[in-house]
């Protein structure tokens, strides 16, 4: 029977092993603070809201945290750029603004820049997964060289040849978390890529979305243009008879024919801007401008309603193309998973935490189990020869003793940049509070606004319609037949002015609100 000892060193090489692995166990926790959301006061409603929901209701969809039920922010999660929201346009009931918004989502350049970012973020993640793994590289090397050696018979050169070849084996131990706080902050920072890219949909679309309606408005503010038009040539030709019957005085034919060419600078100036609006729709739609155009909308109905009631009916009456949807406030807390900037702006506190953790580690020493095979010859056809072979196993303890107060710089700076983010992200939620709450107050007093302005118009027609058959009769100057045609067109114009306030508004109000989308959107790898 034959005993087999393991050489001394071997056996010292193995016993620093298990210690080491023995300190790997014993490693469970991360240098660095865990991560907890900054707290925030949010409010328990909006000022300018009407018929609210209880706050006990709502609060049955909402978590502690902010979080909606079933909606968490997955820590750990790879964020999916996915389409900022459901359709949120789809209560506007008009197709083509759908198409067009549909378009910009995959077409604007600005987009396509969020994008790119979310895919950066994406391979820094694979990155940093990749720093805890092993590393094992091979070499493969032959050289030439000479020495020198003196001797009785004076000094000699020898020349000779050596080849090389082994496969090297090494790995770092995660044993203070270094490399989980990395990933834990790149994870983060692909989240808010993530949010960052939704943001970045949702406000391209709401700017297309502004743009299309202020389109389709000026198209109605054409129509009522050559409608105007029409009236005031036909007034001009009613004067001119009147004139030529010897029942009004020359001056009235010219302010008549004054008060028409007037009118008719309004149409530059409506075209200039339709075209300044197609050219921002182009550029959002990742087109060149000028080589782009929308055709007008449909004609504005010949009279708009004379009795005041809610905007849809009052809309749908007068405005067959254009709808004001109702679009119904969320509880002031779950914009927290609701708006993607906010979302985002709480992913960069979260990365910002861990990299706590991560400058903190560089005080700490690493630990690293290296091994190398390989051969050495001085002949290609030995390098194989078992005499030749050669290997090495064994732990490396590395510290870095000093530096200058660099760690402790780098620490200071990660700090300091956390509590810059925390800042941003309490910021973020104030603010995106108040667009809420501006919004509402938009829709508040332009749906008054819009009310008053229907009664005026109503007011304003029968006042011109009376004015005229005086006017007829040859009652009242023509003063005063003008001063009753401009109250009419000034009053229809203004109500599509304010009509095109309130579509804008409720686009704000839906961007205000997220558009729909959630934190349930970060679940996906691109």
């Amino acid at each position: 029977m034959t005993t087999y000892f393991c050489k001394p060193p071997l056996r010292r090489h193995m016993a620093a092993l298990s210690c080491s692995l023995g300190l790997l166990t014993l490693a469970g926790c991360a240098v660095g603070p865990d991560y907890q959301r900054p707290a925030i006061e949010a409010p328990e409603r909006y000022r300018h809201e009407a018929g609210w929901q209880t706050v006990a209701a709502a609060r049955a969809r909402v978590a502690p945290d902010g979080n909606e039920t079933g909606n968490p922010i997955a820590a750990g999660a790879e964020a999916v750029p996915g389409a900022a929201g459901n359709a949120w346009w789809q209560p506007f009931d008009d197709r083509l603004l759908g198409a067009l918004l549909d378009e910009s989502a995959v077409a604007n350049q600005t987009v396509a820049q969020a994008e790119a970012r979310y895919r950066q973020a994406w391979a820094r993640l694979r990155g940093a997964r990749a720093q805890g793994a092993p590393t094992l590289g091979a070499s493969l090397g032959a050289t030439r060289s000479a020495s020198s050696r003196a001797g009785s018979s004076g000094e000699s050169e020898r020349v000779g040849n050596g080849y090389e070849t082994g496969v090297q084996l090494s790995w770092t131990l995660d044993l203070w978390g270094r490399v989980r706080r990395q990933v834990e902050a790149d994870d983060a920072s692909l989240q808010a890529s993530a949010a960052d890219l939704a943001a970045a949909r949702l406000s391209v679309q709401a700017l297309l979305a502004q743009s299309y309606f202020q389109l389709r408005i000026n198209d109605q503010q054409q129509v009522l243009l050559d409608q105007t038009l029409a009236a005031y040539a036909r007034a001009l030709q009613l004067t001119r008879n009147q004139y030529e019957a010897g029942l009004v005085a020359r001056a009235d034919v010219i302010q008549s024919q004054t008060q028409l060419e007037s009118l008719r600078v309004e149409v530059y100036e409506l075209a200039q801007t339709r075209a300044e609006l197609e050219n921002a729709m182009a550029v959002l739609l990742g087109r060149a401008p000028g080589g782009w155009q929308l055709q007008p909308s449909a004609a504005l109905a010949e009279t708009p309603p004379k009795e005041a009631g809610s905007d849809r009916a009052r809309v749908a009456a007068a405005y067959p193309d254009l709808t004001l949807p109702r679009i119904p406030a969320e509880l002031p807390s779950a914009l927290l998973v609701r708006r993607p900037d906010v979302v985002a702006a709480e992913r960069q506190v979260a990365s910002a935490n861990a990299a706590i953790g991560v400058a903190r580690s560089a005080w700490l020493p690493e630990l690293s189990l290296n091994a190398s095979y390989g051969a050495s010859a001085s002949q290609w056809a030995r390098l194989f020869d078992a005499p030749y072979r050669i290997w090495s196993l064994g732990p490396a303890w590395a510290a870095t003793l000093f530096d200058g107060g660099r760690r402790a710089a780098v620490s200071q700076e990660a700090q300091a940049s956390y509590d810059e983010q925390v800042a941003t992200y309490r910021q973020t939620v104030l603010t995106a509070w108040q667009e809420v709450d501006n919004a509402l107050a938009a829709q508040q007093w332009l749906a008054a606004r819009a009310e008053q302005q229907a009664r005026l118009v109503a007011l304003a027609q029968e006042n011109e319609r009376v004015v005229g058959n005086r006017y007829r009769e040859g009652l009242v100057t023509y003063l005063e037949l003008s001063t009753a045609q401009n109250l009419t067109f000034s009053s229809q114009r203004d109500a599509l002015s304010t009509l095109g306030q309130q579509l804008e508004a409720r686009v704000r109000l839906v961007v205000a609100l997220g558009g729909g989308w959630t934190v349930t959107g970060l679940a996906q790898t691109p």
